[in-house]
C-alpha cells in the first residue's frame, strides 16, 4: 500500500480546512493565527515547527493522565491488533471488565450499571432519555450557564446562547446557577437562596413534576464554577420531591480532577441517580458512559437504544488503562497537590494585576476571570483575548471560557508537576504584564 502523503505546513493545513471543512467546524478556533500540533508527551505538546508548549487545556479536558501515555497507547494498540471493533450485539470481555471497574468507583450500597456511548454529549442525551422514561415526566431543569454538549438534546440543557441552535427539543427550565462570585444573590451567598430558586422554578416553569435536573459538579466551560456546600445534595432532594432524578455531569470534573475525590459530586456527599462521563475516561480515545442504578435503567429495555461505537473494545482497553494509571500513579493526589500550588500562584497574580477579578477552582480545574472593574465586575472579553494570545508566546495552551469568554480555563493533564507550576505562573505573569 502506498504511504499517504501528509502536509504538515500551517499554510497547507489551514488552506484545506478553509476549503473543505463546513462552517460549523471552523468557528471554534482559539488563536488568531493557526497552530498545528504534531506531537504530545504527557503534559507537553510540540507544534509542526518543533516548538514546545505546556498544555493547560488537556485538549478540551480529554487528556487526563498524559498525552500519548505509553501504558494507554500500549493497551489500545494491543486490542486494535486483535480486534479493532466489536458491536455490543456480541459479547466482548474488555467492555464488560470496564463496566465492572467503573461501577466499583461509585458510592457503595447500590447496584450500578453502565451504558457506553461515543461521547459526553451522547451520554447527556441518553441520561435525559433515561430520566424521562423512568419518571414518566418531561420537564428537565438545568443551570443557566451550564454546558452539557452540542448535540440537539444536550444543547437544549446548555445555558449559553453561543451553543444553542434552532429546533432544539423543549421542556427545559433554567435555574439560576449558584455562582459565588457573580450570582444573582451576590458574592458568597451560599447554597440556600439558590435552592429556593429550584423550588420556585419547579412551581412556575413546570407542571410541578420533573424528570430530573442536570448539574455539572464543577461547571467547566461556564468558567470553573464550583457548587457551594450543600447545593448538590439540596438540589437532589428538591428534584426527587418533584418526582425527578438527580443527574451529575462528571464529563469534565470526574476521574480525580478536583483532587479531593474521584467524582466531583462526592464533595457534597450526594448519591446521584445518574452519572454521565466521557473525556478523561479515554485519555483522547473516544468514549463516554452513563452510569445509573439498575432499577432506573430497567425500563429502557422496552425499546432499542444503540450507540455504534459505544463499548468499542479499543477505546475500552484505553479506558481500563486510564483507571489503572489513576490508581497506581496516584494521579488524583497529584492533582490536589499541584493544583493547590498553582492556585496560590494565581492568587499572587490577582494581587498584582488589577484586570483579574477572581481566581478559583479545585485540584487541576482552575480559572482566572477578567473584569473591567472589580467593583462592577463587568466582564472583560477583550483583555481575556489579549492575555490568551500572549500566553501562546509564553508556550502556554489554555482556553477562553465562560458565557462571555472572559475566563481563562486551566484543566491540564493531571501529570502536571510542581516543577511546571513556576513556569506556568511566570508565563501567565508575562502575558498580563505585556498588556501594559
Amino acid at each position: 500500500m502506498t504511504e499517504l502523503e501528509t502536509d504538515w505546513t500551517v499554510a497547507g493545513t489551514a488552506q484545506r480546512r478553509d476549503t473543505f471543512y463546513a462552517a460549523s467546524q471552523t468557528k471554534f478556533v482559539p488563536f488568531k493565527d493557526p497552530i498545528v500540533f504534531k506531537k504530545g508527551a504527557m503534559q507537553y505538546l510540540w507544534d509542526a515547527e518543533g516548538r514546545k508548549y505546556t498544555d493547560l487545556l488537556g485538549m478540551n479536558v480529554c487528556i487526563s493522565v498524559g498525552h500519548s501515555h505509553p501504558k494507554v497507547v500500549a493497551a489500545a494498540q494491543a486490542q486494535a491488533a486483535d480486534l479493532t471493533h466489536c458491536t455490543t450485539m456480541f459479547y466482548h470481555p474488555v467492555p464488560a471488565h470496564l463496566a465492572e471497574e467503573l461501577a466499583a468507583t461509585m458510592p457503595k450500597g447500590h447496584d450500578w450499571v453502565v451504558h457506553f456511548t461515543n461521547s459526553g454529549s451522547e451520554a447527556v442525551d441518553l441520561a435525559m432519555t433515561i430520566a424521562r422514561t423512568y419518571s414518566g415526566n418531561l420537564d428537565l431543569l438545568a443551570l443557566r450557564t451550564a454546558y452539557h454538549g452540542p448535540t440537539a438534546a444536550a444543547q437544549s440543557v446548555t445555558g449559553i446562547a453561543g451553543w444553542r441552535h434552532p429546533g432544539m427539543p423543549g421542556n427545559v427550565a433554567f435555574v439560576a446557577d449558584p455562582n459565588q462570585y457573580r450570582g444573582i444573590f451576590g458574592e458568597n451567598a451560599g447554597a440556600a437562596p439558590y435552592l429556593d430558586e429550584i423550588e420556585r422554578t419547579i412551581a412556575t416553569a413546570t407542571n410541578g413534576k420533573v424528570a430530573g435536573m442536570l448539574v455539572e459538579s464543577v461547571q467547566g466551560y461556564g468558567g470553573i464554577i464550583e457548587m457551594p456546600a450543600g447545593y448538590m445534595a439540596g438540589a437532589a432532594e428538591r428534584v426527587r420531591a418533584a418526582g425527578g432524578l438527580y443527574i451529575a455531569d462528571e464529563v469534565q470534573s470526574g476521574f480525580g480532577r478536583t483532587g479531593d475525590h474521584m467524582w466531583g459530586f462526592e464533595a457534597d456527599g450526594v448519591v446521584p441517580d445518574i452519572i454521565v462521563m466521557a473525556k478523561g475516561l479515554g485519555n483522547g480515545f473516544p468514549i463516554g458512559a452513563v452510569v445509573t442504578k439498575k432499577e432506573i435503567a430497567a425500563p429502557m429495555a422496552e425499546r432499542f437504544m444503540f450507540h455504534t461505537y459505544g463499548a468499542n473494545p479499543t477505546s475500552c482497553a484505553a479506558a481500563r488503562a486510564v483507571l489503572q494509571i489513576l490508581k497506581e500513579d496516584k494521579v488524583q493526589e497529584n492533582a490536589r497537590t499541584v493544583g493547590a500550588a498553582l492556585l496560590e500562584r494565581l492568587k499572587d497574580l490577582q494581587a498584582r494585576h488589577g484586570v483579574i477579578g477572581d481566581v478559583r477552582g479545585r485540584g487541576l480545574m482552575l480559572a482566572i476571570e477578567m473584569v473591567k472593574d472589580r467593583t462592577t465586575k463587568e466582564p472583560d472579553r477583550e483583555t481575556t483575548s489579549a492575555v490568551f494570545e500572549n500566553c501562546r508566546d509564553s508556550g502556554l495552551i489554555l482556553s477562553k471560557s465562560g458565557p462571555t469568554q472572559s475566563c481563562l480555563r486551566m484543566v491540564p493533564p493531571m501529570c502536571l508537576t510542581l516543577a511546571d507550576v513556576d513556569q506556568v505562573a511566570d508565563g501567565l505573569d508575562r502575558a498580563f504584564t505585556a498588556l501594559k
